[in-house]
């Protein structure tokens, strides 16, 4: 068990040494984490953004959401919480599990076998009671990141092709999954870029200075990449 810890430790330091003092392009950075990557498992890589805002004012805060070009590798097990007509909506869109208060129920009990939860306007009543449960999780249905709205099938589809959150932590960071380390630079260039140029659109009117201070892409065991700022730009040039 010991001599397993010791490889992993030279082999972690190996991928370390890769990564040179300086900034890399998108598409040259996602290069370099597949060939750091060493470890049997599809590791997650991660965009990380340094925000040059102040997260204690409310009026700064930074989230919202984009649907990634190429996914996430793994489509998500959506809830949608809904009454009537739309309980079949969601169904027939792809939703994984549909239901009322019965659903409500079943999650206030502990259930977290999904990734999404989606709820229509008139069953917030019922849903409002998951805050405890569903917010530590970042899944709380939102008005401001579309999964609290009655075009259910609509959001259950984006949810389904790649669809993210992502949301300023209280130390001004955003940490968002882009894809995972089997897929090709390019897609994770992509997918890297659509999230850049979301965050960049999103940056509040009261944010003063500069606004995007640091960009790493990383993965779950790799090392992280420094990526040159001038990528903020061209992704907004590409989401335009």
């Amino acid at each position: 068990m010991a001599r397993s810890a010791k490889i992993g430790g030279k082999q972690i330091d190996r991928a370390r040494k890769l990564v040179e003092a300086r900034p890399y392009k998108m598409e040259e950075a996602a290069e370099l984490l597949r060939k750091a990557h060493f470890v049997k498992f599809d590791e997650t890589v991660e965009l990380v953004l340094n925000l040059g805002v102040d997260s204690k004012q409310s009026d700064q805060m930074v989230r919202g959401t984009v649907v990634l070009p190429h996914g996430l590798g793994k489509s998500k097990r959506v809830v949608v919480i809904a009454s009537g007509d739309k309980v079949r909506e969601a169904q027939e869109a792809g939703a994984d599990f549909v239901g009322g208060d019965d659903i409500v129920e079943k999650i206030q009990q502990g259930w977290t076998d999904y990734e999404a939860v989606i709820a229509t306007p008139d069953m917030m009543k019922s849903a409002g009671r998951l805050g405890k449960v569903l917010g530590p999780r970042g899944m709380m249905p939102n008005p401001k990141t579309g999964t609290v709205t009655f075009e259910v099938a609509r959001a259950v589809k984006e949810i389904k092709a790649g669809k993210v959150e992502f949301r300023m932590d209280k130390t001004g960071i955003i940490h968002s999954p882009v894809g995972k380390i089997s897929f090709s630079a390019q897609q994770l260039a992509g997918n890297a870029h659509a999230l850049l140029g979301a965050v960049v659109k999103a940056k509040p009117a009261a944010a003063k200075g500069k606004y995007i201070k640091k960009i790493t892409l990383t993965s779950t065991m790799g090392p992280g990449v420094p990526i040159d700022i001038a990528e903020a730009d061209a992704a907004v040039a590409v989401a335009a």
